[in-house]
């Protein structure tokens, strides 16, 4: 048995890929900052050690994994460094275990957490399968069919991966603390698109999507004409939204999603086409009305005669799609936003863009800019993005019960960095 030591074992790809390794019979344990996190509740239920970041973690009987947040000078990786121990990155470690599977990665600027975890929900309904979700869910089996998981684009990190098969959801300019343009984004996945052994399934409604070239056949999906596979006759109903399946043009078959919105119709349509491609039948398939859903993404509960949503939106497309679905799911309900930028940069490059997807809420409260590992500060404050939204409002945690004036509302808490405590401290005042 191998001894794993994963440092920054709370961050949501390390906790999925620490449960996977566990799962397969492993030794594991990790490090991370004494905060609470959302995916250390997984971890603690699987039993697995979570100590205080030190070099006394770290001694020579161990194969170091280190999170791609924290630089070379970390206290833990120098010691590895000085031990010699076997040390790998969080992606060049899963580029070598997924090696042992029939690989599907899934990757885009938005999307990806949904996606992974919808067509994991099918797949596992069939076949043994390991997967590692972007919320912090991962899962091992040792006779698995297929390997499922989430590829990140942010540093080119996805590059170290030779996947069977790529989903890919869509191409956007985000991480401007990296990426410099849009097609310096495109040039990214064009490069991953070579990687691909053996088929791709992209977004023919996405421009930049269109124009990726690669060595192995590109399957479409979206609501074109010229999409292999297309979704018409689209219906809002109570269970959430059902469509049609054309298949390059011919009638395949009628689905039903527990979701709501354009973007959660694509990501089925993603799923539908690769096990299609994979020969599952259409019967199989729809076992995703039964999906329920991920971490941090459109998480719903009901306290008294207001609806709360937790969900993970950080980039302006992302809050439009969600007050969207909103909307759809809840049309006689106002919607109160309350939102925290994630890193500096980004709020800085999509100011304007921020306020205008906020706006779609009936009203909107800001926190304050959460930094990041890589990013602690920057040189804008919460207020320049306020002056920009009609009557958006500060809030801190101190006054949260501000919230409790709307009445029959849905209040959707967006964010990327630890929005969590703000509803959590609305919650224990309610």
């Amino acid at each position: 048995m191998t001894n794993y030591h994963f440092i920054g074992i709370k961050g949501t790809g390390m906790s999925a890929l620490a449960q996977i390794l566990h799962d397969s019979g492993e030794k594991v344990q990790g490090s991370d900052v004494d905060k609470e996190f959302f995916t250390q509740t997984a971890l603690e239920k699987k039993q697995i050690p979570i100590y205080s970041f030190s070099k006394d973690n770290i001694n020579e009987d161990l194969i170091v994994i280190a999170g791609n947040a924290f630089s070379d000078n970390h206290e833990e990786i120098q010691e590895a460094f000085q031990l010699g121990v076997s040390f790998y990155r969080y992606h060049e470690f899963l580029a070598e275990w997924l090696k042992q599977y029939t690989s599907i990665s899934v990757t885009g600027a938005h999307g990806k957490t949904s996606t992974t975890g919808l067509l994991a929900h099918v797949l596992k309904q069939t076949y043994p399968i390991s997967y590692l979700i972007g919320d912090g869910t991962g899962l091992g089996h040792v006779d698995s069919s297929y390997f499922v998981f989430e590829a990140c684009e942010y540093r080119r990190h996805f590059l170290a991966y030779e996947p069977d098969y790529a989903i890919m959801t869509n191409i956007d300019f985000d991480h401007p603390d990296y990426f410099t343009s849009v097609d310096d984004v495109f040039d990214a996945f064009q490069e991953m698109a070579e990687k691909v052994k053996k088929g791709i399934i992209a977004c023919g409604d996405d421009e930049y999507l269109q124009q990726i070239q690669a060595k192995v056949p590109v399957l479409y999906y979206g609501f074109s004409e010229s999409n292999d596979f297309q979704a018409k006759n689209v219906k809002d109903i109570p269970e959430g939204t059902s469509f049609d399946v054309f298949l390059r043009n011919n009638y395949y078959d009628t689905f039903v999603i527990p979701m709501y919105g354009n973007h959660n119709i694509l990501n089925a349509l993603a799923v539908i086409a690769i096990c299609h491609y994979e020969g599952m039948q259409a019967s199989d398939i729809k076992k995703m009305d039964t999906f329920p859903g991920v971490k941090r993404r459109f998480t719903e509960k009901k306290i008294h005669n207001q609806i709360l949503i937790d969900d993970y939106a950080h980039h302006p497309k992302e809050i439009e799609a969600t007050l969207d679905s909103i909307r759809k799911k809840y049309p006689n309900r106002p919607i109160t936003a309350v939102f925290q930028p994630h890193t500096f940069t980004r709020t800085k490059m999509f100011l304007q863009e921020f306020a205008d997807s906020l706006q779609a809420a009936d009203h909107v409260y800001l926190c304050d800019i959460f930094g990041s590992a890589r990013e602690g500060t920057g040189q804008l404050s919460i207020e320049d993005l306020q002056v920009l939204i009609d009557n958006g409002q500060l809030l801190d945690i101190e006054d949260i019960e501000v919230l409790k004036e709307y009445q029959d509302a849905v209040i959707v808490f967006m964010g990327a960095g630890d929005i969590q405590k703000f509803q959590e401290a609305y919650e224990t005042k309610l």
